[in-house]
């Protein structure tokens, strides 16, 4: 009966618009997608290698992260001193995202990343060793966030190089639910070593994390990609930003999911605020509320490798609804129970966006320019998430958490309407570059 089923679907019409978006039946019949991905993992060795050391390195990275933001309070007793170092972790790298993502369209990626990790692992090495003062400190993370910042385009720029291009999809949810369950480890792994050593002894583990990632990456093959000679490192940096402006489809990604951010970033300062004030709860209970996301996230990523294949145009609007209107409704939560069901939710949406931007990037952009254009696109994140906690701040103090949730989640789902309309406007080809 099943196989007479599935006979009837090859005998449909392969193509069927959806957002512009050519699909087919054969990519949405119900398979077990989970398999398939697992398939992957064991067939593909260097996916599997990046894979492995991505997760390594993510775990140690959540580590120091933890244990920093505790070192910082623990010294000084002061919140803005831990606010700065969040803001030079996260937010300064972006500012050089042009440059950045060069590196990885210049020379050998696997070079490129093994450079990374192996610098990441001295300079944490150096800050578990002196533990400096907060001046020096800020700049050895901040030079450290800048060496992930080239990492990271570099690793999504690899993923076409290792898989099929049938296959990028697969390979994008396998490598996000690596990270992100490394990223949800991270801090649980941190509160639990911490309980019998020190900061320095933390923050070497972390450093070892690293050289464990690079020696990984060792079995990478070269991926070196073909590029223009004789242009200079500033010729490149417009060229990639030129490619997504010029390039349609990668300019609505680009702004849909940066527009996402702008509106809702703020969750998580709203999510405290909304516990502590209006559920009149506990800071743990402020806790489980913020860990919804991560659970979400984990969810989300496994239920893509199990679920019919969607366009990744749709898969990506998808996310973008998802995300902001689960910020939306937490508005109108009744208290911890309801708010974390709903940021759940919003951790579904994210796990889809990730998935979807990765692919689309991957599959639209010419392979000597991924780098660039993944440099540049996490860039723009990072300066929406920036724009998002100004503003989002002040219009925290303005009308509190509830309203605050009720209307940066409304203004993400107008985004998602508008990548909507963008995608199917005339003129716009989602065809792969490659």
């Amino acid at each position: 009966m099943l196989d007479e089923a599935d006979r009837a679907l090859d005998q449909l019409p392969a193509d069927e618009p959806l957002f512009g978006v050519k699909t087919s039946w054969r990519a949405r019949k119900p398979k077990d997608i989970m398999s398939r991905v697992l398939t992957l993992l064991r067939e593909n060795g260097p996916l599997r290698v990046l894979s492995t050391a991505r997760v390594v390195s993510v775990v140690g990275d959540a580590l120091s992260l933890v244990t920093l933001m505790l070192h910082v309070q623990s010294v000084l007793g002061k919140a803005i001193a831990v606010a700065a170092l969040l803001l030079v972790g996260d937010f300064a790298p972006s500012l050089l995202s042009p440059l950045t993502g060069v590196i990885s369209d210049r020379f050998d990626r696997r070079s490129v990343m093994i450079a990374c990790e192996a610098a990441q692992g001295i300079l944490l090495a150096v800050i578990a060793f002196t533990l400096p003062p907060l001046p020096i400190l800020l700049a050895l993370v901040g030079l450290r966030a800048v060496l992930g910042q080239i990492f990271i385009p570099a690793s999504r720029a690899a993923v076409p190089s290792l898989v099929a291009e049938k296959d990028l999809g697969q390979a994008n949810t396998a490598l996000g639910l690596g990270s992100n369950s490394a990223d949800v480890i991270g801090p649980f792994l941190a509160a639990a070593l911490l309980t019998f050593m020190d900061t320095r002894g933390v923050l070497l583990v972390d450093a070892v994390s690293f050289g464990v990632s690079a020696l990984l990456l060792l079995r990478l093959p070269r991926l070196m990609v073909s590029s223009e000679p004789g242009q200079s490192v500033f010729a490149d940096a417009r060229q990639g930003l030129g490619e997504i402006w010029r390039n349609r489809p990668l300019r609505i990604v680009f702004l849909g999911f940066c527009g996402v951010v702008a509106c809702t970033a703020i969750d998580d300062v709203a999510v405290l605020q909304l516990t502590k004030d209006v559920f009149r709860a506990s800071d743990s209970s402020a806790g489980i509320i913020l860990g919804a996301v991560g659970i979400g996230l984990l969810a989300g990523f496994a239920l893509l490798a199990r679920t019919p294949k969607l366009s990744m145009i749709a898969l990506l609007v998808t996310g973008f609804v998802l995300s902001s209107a689960g910020n939306l409704f937490t508005g109108l939560a009744w208290g911890v129970a309801s708010a974390f069901a709903l940021q759940t939710i919003r951790g579904l949406g994210i796990a889809a966006m990730d998935v979807a931007h990765s692919t689309l990037i991957q599959r639209l952009t010419p392979p000597d320019r991924t780098g660039r254009v993944f440099g540049n696109f996490y860039g723009g994140i990072g300066v929406a998430a920036a724009v998002s906690y100004i503003g989002g701040g002040l219009l925290l103090d303005a009308v509190g958490p509830e309203l605050t949730f009720m209307l940066s989640g409304g203004a993400g789902v107008l985004t998602a309407g508008w990548v909507v309309a963008a995608s199917r406007g005339r003129g716009v080809e989602w065809e792969s570059a490659s």
